[in-house]
């Protein structure tokens, strides 16, 4: 980003107008800051998609737009549902699991539960035969998940990870619980369910399950890989097949993943916790609102795994509007238990929307992800984190992976993670061992050291004078530019609602002469230079031999 640029999110601003529709539901209003001419232009872009090959709308406040392209926006937000509604899912899945095992089918091309009728379609296709019930129960397994970190990254929890947030939640004394974007954790409590293990819990999942891309080749060799996989651990492999994967993708084909057509209407709702808008008709808001206002004095929690690239205020926005739904049936000082799972350097940011949260040491680990896993040496730490507005105390981390209670903190922390007495607490984040400094008047990492430029400690290699993170107008790390002291002249909104045209100068003859004079002696003298520095090397070579 330009020194005298940036891009800030609106939240809680009122707007002229309602905000546009993408295919992901209502966009989100951003502030466009020029900090050399002190002015602001805000537009709307998508809320899911930071990159804008995922979703490239892109909309000034201000801009009028014309009645055939707000028809023509409305067709290809059409254009992107899913072919089926949820109800006209639900029944497909009642016919299917009526159907003998031996005719149940499922497109490992197409992400689909095939019914008889739908099997010519699909001839051509690879699928997978014999599909149990417990296969249905865990949609996870066959559905391929999308590992996109700037928009719907499905990174899938470990069984591990999955065992002890079940585990925990029991014990703590939780028996509904709301899953926003958590689908293995809602397959784990649902299969409790199904198997009448006591005591019985409730669970819901909310998620932006259908996803409609083109067939790009990163996602090409990753539907190929995940059919492989598949198909082995089923001994369904043709090893003699004539038919080639690549054959099987066409250009500007789509692949759907829906998580819907497993789930009722009250188990799972389409929704994108980045602008909490629930898509398809209103039974979908109304399942969520009777799901969390009913039963009530039914102890419930919400646990929550948003894509990583997410910004944390438009989400903490969502997570508001989530607990002021459960309020309605509470009481005003109750507070929904919230389980938020982030990596740990986001704490400032979490911690700035929701200020009673505390972290935890618990490191959560991914099944499809190179990198976050469990372990206590090595690069390949998870940073992943549980943030939670519970006490820390009440919440036991296992100690055969790792974990001690600290008397002092009166919470349980990494082994590694020691008590500095300066702090006055357990200051690691990371799970490893931390030195205070004395100058900071913080704890930091071993490898960092105080450097007397930058004036904070830093890795020792690093670039001095190096771009902080803090307030865009005085540089200041405790505030942001919109609660800076020593602005003036704030959110200036430009009346144009078009980009600016372009200045052309008109310049004397002269001065056209003048510069294009100077322009051709600064080529002679470069061509001087590199042709001395040729000949030097080739006295130097002539010197050797």
């Amino acid at each position: 980003m330009a020194a005298g640029a940036g891009i800030e999110l609106l939240l809680n601003q009122g707007a002229e107008s309602p905000a546009p529709l993408c295919p992901h539901g209502p966009t989100l209003l951003f502030a466009k800051i020029n900090r050399k001419e002190q002015e602001t232009r805000r537009f709307y872009a998508c809320s899911a998609c930071r990159d804008r090959k995922d979703c490239n709308f892109f909309q000034w406040e201000n801009e009028k737009v014309s009645v055939a392209r707000l028809l023509a926006r409305e067709e290809f937000n059409q254009s992107r549902q899913p072919p089926f509604t949820h109800k006209q899912y639900v029944e497909r899945y009642q016919h299917f699991v009526s159907l003998p095992q031996v005719k149940r089918i499922f497109c490992l091309d197409c992400q689909l539960l095939l019914l008889p009728a739908d099997w010519d379609k699909h001839t051509s296709h690879q699928q997978l035969g014999n599909v149990s019930l417990h296969q249905l129960k865990r949609p996870s397994k066959l559905l391929l998940a999308l590992e996109n970190k700037k928009t719907n990254a499905q990174y899938l929890f470990a069984d591990r990870t999955c065992q002890f947030l079940l585990d925990l939640i029991v014990s703590l004394g939780f028996r509904k619980v709301l899953c926003v974007g958590t689908p293995r954790l809602h397959e784990l409590i649902k299969l409790r369910q199904f198997e009448k293990n006591n005591p019985v819990m409730k669970s819901q999942l909310l998620d932006i399950d259908f996803r409609l891309n083109r067939n790009v080749p990163n996602l090409v060799v990753l539907l190929i890989e995940h059919v492989k996989k598949i198909l082995t651990e089923c001994n369904q492999m043709e090893t003699d097949s004539d038919v080639t994967f690549k054959s099987l993708f066409k250009e500007g084909a789509y692949f759907t993943c829906w998580y819907s057509q497993f789930y009722s209407a009250e188990e799972f709702c389409h929704y994108n916790m980045f602008n909490h808008h629930f898509f398809g008709e209103k039974s979908a808001f109304e399942a969520f609102q009777t799901f969390m206002c009913q039963d009530n004095g039914v102890p419930i929690i919400m646990v929550t795994d948003p894509p990583f690239g997410g910004l944390v205020e438009a989400l903490a926005h969502s997570f508001k509007k989530i607990v002021a739904t459960w309020k309605t049936s509470q009481n005003e000082d109750d507070e929904l238990p919230i389980f938020w799972i982030f990596p740990y350097f986001f704490e400032p940011r979490i911690l700035q929307c929701f200020p009673t949260f505390s972290m935890l040491d618990y490191q959560v680990d991914y099944d499809n992800h190179a990198l976050y896993k469990h372990g206590n040496s090595g690069r390949k730490q998870s940073p992943v984190r549980i943030f939670t507005n519970l006490q820390p105390k009440t919440i036991i981390l296992p100690a055969e992976e790792g974990y001690r209670y600290c008397s002092l903190c009166q919470r349980y922390v990494s082994s590694a993670n020691r008590h500095c007495e300066i702090c006055q607490a357990c200051t690691s984040k990371d799970g490893k061992e931390w030195k205070h400094c004395h100058i900071c008047n913080k704890c930091v990492k071993l490898s960092w050291f105080h450097c007397e430029t930058c004036s904070h400690c830093v890795l020792r290699d690093h670039s001095c004078g190096g771009a902080r993170s803090g307030c865009f107008i005085c540089g200041s790390t405790d505030h942001k530019r919109r609660e800076c002291p020593d602005t003036l002249v704030q959110n200036k909104i430009t009346e144009k609602s078009r980009p600016h045209k372009r200045k052309h100068f008109k310049m004397n003859k002269k001065d056209v002469t003048t510069k294009s004079k100077q322009q051709a002696q600064a080529m002679s003298t470069g061509k001087k230079k590199t042709m001395k520095r040729i000949t030097a090397k080739s006295k130097r070579k002539k010197k050797r031999k």
